[in-house]
């Protein structure tokens, strides 16, 4: 698995208190941006019932769920919990003529540095996961981005950084090479849960997907979303939907080596797709899939002792301007999943 560059929980509470661990802490008193305090729930961003409920999504089914149908298969289940490592495709060149979903790296002729960047990490998912032996399971999930970030942002994505949900909770955490007005941690969502281990059928099934992906029984499922209004507008990657600022989000299935169950194939999506970000065309794709139980102490223990009404709030959607100001919706260049349907609870 990636090796991480991990805070245990006392070292990030004493960040937070100090609000730096190290020289690339924000320093208002020199000019950087201020970070938002919590003065309210964190922002709840549309994910059409994958991340949290229906009523917070344009979706164009009701509840969000796409019936099992003749031509769609049985919908694979994540098990309980598992760990995956990942390779990820940033794919800024070609994207339009060579759509995921990908079996391994995008195909020739895109080349790696010219076409796409290749970089890496690791998911750690448990859905029995709960916060006292008492309590009903609410999930644990951490997705740990090396060196290159997710680049959904319109932010250049050079540094590490680690998702982690418990429960509805979500926290953004990230380390020593973070650029100088992030804070060590930040509350991204108070209502961005891991995805249920059914969460395939908030999808529609795409043949077409289905058939690229180049495996024998791989499902593909995907849909590109207006920008503007988040609507549904399309199934399947292709045709490429970015220069029409549509938005994508895609998942693929393949039968494990053992046993011929369904198990995570490559998660692709649109990034970013401006400069700095770059990225149009974004897959992860899975390597090295176990199921097992993520350890506590590596994963969401950063976090656990933390409140997340002392953080501060996250400014990956609106990062600081040249002026030191958000940059609001509507003064980027491209919409972002952070601009649709942007509400809170």
């Amino acid at each position: 698995m990636i090796k991480k560059n991990i805070y245990t929980p006392g070292l990030l509470a004493a960040c937070l208190a100090v609000a730096a661990c190290d020289d690339k802490a924000p320093d208002n008193a020199n000019g950087a941006a201020q970070v938002p305090q919590t003065t309210e729930q964190a922002p709840i961003y549309a994910t059409y019932g994958t991340h949290n409920s229906p009523d917070h999504s344009p979706c164009s089914n009701k509840d969000c769920i796409y019936p099992q149908t003749g031509d769609r298969p049985a919908n694979p289940i994540y098990p309980a919990y598992w760990v995956s490592d990942w390779t990820m495709y940033r794919v800024y060149q070609g994207y339009d003529k060579y759509a995921p979903p990908y079996n391994g790296a995008p195909p020739s002729p895109l080349v790696a540095g010219q076409d796409y960047e290749v970089s890496y990490g690791t998911t750690y998912y448990d859905s029995t996961w709960s916060r006292t032996p008492d309590t009903p399971p609410v999930g644990a999930m951490m997705e740990h981005y090396e060196k290159k970030c997710l680049p959904i942002f319109p932010i250049s994505n050079n540094y590490t950084c680690s998702f982690i949900s418990l429960g509805d909770t979500a926290y953004f955490v990230t380390y020593d090479d973070r650029p100088d007005w992030m804070p060590p941690v930040c509350y991204f969502s108070s209502y961005n849960h891991p995805p249920r281990r059914d969460f395939i059928k908030h999808l529609p099934y795409s043949e077409a997907d289905s058939q690229r992906m180049g495996i024998s029984g791989g499902q593909g499922y995907s849909f590109w979303v207006d920008g503007a209004s988040g609507n549904p507008i399309q199934v399947g990657v292709q045709p490429d939907r970015t220069a029409d600022q549509a938005i994508m989000f895609g998942y693929g299935f393949a039968p494990h080596d053992t046993g011929g169950e369904q198990m995570p194939q490559s998660f692709y999506f649109s990034g970013y797709p401006l400069e700095p970000a770059n990225a149009p065309i974004v897959s992860q794709n899975y390597t090295n899939f176990t199921v097992e139980q993520p350890d506590p102490a590596t994963t969401w223990d950063q976090v656990i002792n933390l409140d997340p009404q002392t953080l501060p709030l996250c400014q990956l959607f609106d990062p600081p301007g040249p002026d030191g100001n958000p940059m609001l919706m509507g003064t980027k260049k491209a919409p972002t999943w952070g601009d649709i349907g942007r509400q809170r609870k």
